[in-house]
């Protein structure tokens, strides 16, 4: 049986990609520039995201880093004011935690994840959260999942990783443990060829846990 859970945390736990998008979309458009959503979602696998087609159209460093911060600001409001919520994740959380530990290891900033969990229950039920600033090289490189090991002292067999993206489930490839995906909207189009499982909900989980024995 699987022992320990390595959540990936935007699009699994929280619904945030959407608004993570919206909001470099927001911060473009100030400065005339149209971001394409199916260029976006492409451009995400590899970790670049909001300012790779700003890039290639030519719009200048000293703006994209000007608008990476007026983004962040509309990324926060929007996490401050939009729902969310994932419908049933507390209670899946609950039931996995009578089987096994669980912790979260996602590219969220610190500021960005403190946020989105001020009165939320998620947190409750993790051993440890990994942010962006807690490992040097962020997925698809499989640092962010070995990290999570390394403070589990788990082995890779007896862990699982949790993901909704291609550049995720590449990163818990790389780091050679086994990948469940759930579907989630935004990610649909992505390649999950690699996954050992995939899944509607988060409450498929603890069967997955349990047969994994």
């Amino acid at each position: 049986m699987k022992r320990y859970v390595l959540f990936d945390h935007d699009g699994v736990l929280v619904d945030t990609e959407f608004w993570y998008h919206k909001a470099g979309e927001r911060a473009l458009a100030d400065v005339g520039f149209t971001l394409d959503l199916d260029q976006y979602v492409q451009d995400m696998n590899q970790g670049s995201g909001t300012w790779a087609q700003a890039r290639a159209a030519g719009v200048d460093e000293q703006t994209i880093s000007r608008q990476r911060g007026v983004r962040d600001a509309y990324y926060q409001e929007y996490l401050r004011t939009e729902a969310i919520e994932i419908e049933g994740v507390v209670d899946a959380l609950e039931e996995l935690s009578r089987h096994v530990r669980m912790a979260i290891v996602t590219t969220a900033k610190r500021r960005d994840f403190e946020v989105i969990h001020e009165a939320r229950r998620i947190r409750q039920f993790m051993d440890f959260v990994l942010v962006r600033e807690d490992y040097e090289r962020a997925k698809p490189h499989p640092e962010p999942y070995l990290t999570g090991l390394k403070r589990f002292g788990a082995t890779k067999g007896e862990t699982l990783v949790v993901e909704d993206s291609a550049r995720g489930l590449s990163s818990a490839v790389a780091a050679g443990i086994d990948c469940v995906v759930v579907h989630n909207d935004f990610t649909r189009t992505h390649d999950f060829s690699r996954a050992t499982w995939r899944i509607e909900t988060l409450s498929e989980l603890t069967d997955i846990v349990l047969r994994s024995a």
